[in-house]
């Protein structure tokens, strides 16, 4: 009997310390999301074309169209560095201003206080347009070493940088405000990429991965995650070209979420409790 309750005790041992290192586990390093933040329930409305070359990089909603901006990679030729509206009939994006591919990837973009700023990748400069024409009205330096996604909270212009900070910048001088920490159940959420704000909640894609994190700005904690792999693999399957998720947009009027990918073949309009 003695034997049989040591052995118990023993396999008692191990399935807790077993239990221990899954929950110690670092958050972000699998497809595997930490099980202490909520998952985000969504449904599908529908699919709209998007275009399999458009390497996607900032995403937004501005007066009832859709913008995209896009970067260009070298081993992707097709690929450009421009934004503009996006048709939802064809995919394609009808563009209002374009980078030289030789010098600049281009990122992020956002439209603030009748203006549109967009990064670049490893420039360390931005770019600024009116809103309306489009013409180009000058260029910002940061000193982020990379500029990635681009949203605002209708005050400050936010911004990710590929780490797990998101920069605060005041659009009177493009000074940073503020640097925000995000992390994850205690841990840093790294790859911070594209951003939408929506009812005061930062949502960022991941780089690599294919969920968005929910980000309350008043703290840097991730408080939900919205897995959306089941449709990074209808992606795929559509197009085998397709790349990761990159893209969320909010329609605010509409009430109406959009999210898509670099090189994805679909945009898709989805609904979840935000």
């Amino acid at each position: 009997m003695k034997k049989t309750a040591v052995l118990f005790s023993l396999i008692a041992l191990i399935i807790g310390c077993r239990n221990d290192e899954r929950v110690t586990e670092r958050p972000g390093n699998s497809s595997k999301t930490d099980e202490s933040v909520p998952s985000i329930i969504y449904s599908v409305v529908k699919a709209l074309p998007h275009d399999t070359n458009s390497f996607t990089e900032g995403f937004l909603i501005h007066n009832d169209e859709l913008f995209e901006s896009t970067g260009a990679t070298d081993n992707l030729p097709q690929t450009r560095s421009l934004f503009g509206v996006v048709d939802f009939k064809t995919g394609k994006i009808d563009k209002k201003a374009e980078l030289d591919r030789t010098i600049y990837f281009g990122e992020g973009i956002v439209f603030l206080k009748n203006k549109v700023y967009q990064l670049t990748y490893k420039n360390q400069v931005g770019f600024m347009y009116d809103a309306n024409t489009f013409k180009r009205l000058g260029t910002f330096a940061y000193q982020n070493k990379e500029g990635w996604g681009f949203t605002t909270d209708g005050t400050y212009l936010i911004m990710s940088d590929g780490t797990n900070n998101l920069t605060y910048l005041d659009p009177a001088d493009l000074k940073v405000v503020k640097t925000l920490a995000v992390s994850n159940n205690g841990y840093a959420e790294d790859n911070l990429n594209e951003l939408e704000y929506i009812k005061g909640y930062i949502y960022a894609n991941i780089w690599t991965k294919n969920y968005l994190v929910k980000i309350d700005p008043k703290t840097g904690k991730i408080v939900g995650i919205l897995d959306l792999s089941a449709l990074y693999y209808q992606a795929k399957n559509k197009y085998a070209g397709s790349l990761e998720m990159n893209g969320i947009a909010y329609d605010s009027l509409a009430d109406k979420v959009y999210i898509t990918g670099k090189l994805w073949p679909e945009i898709y309009q989805i609904e979840f409790l935000h």
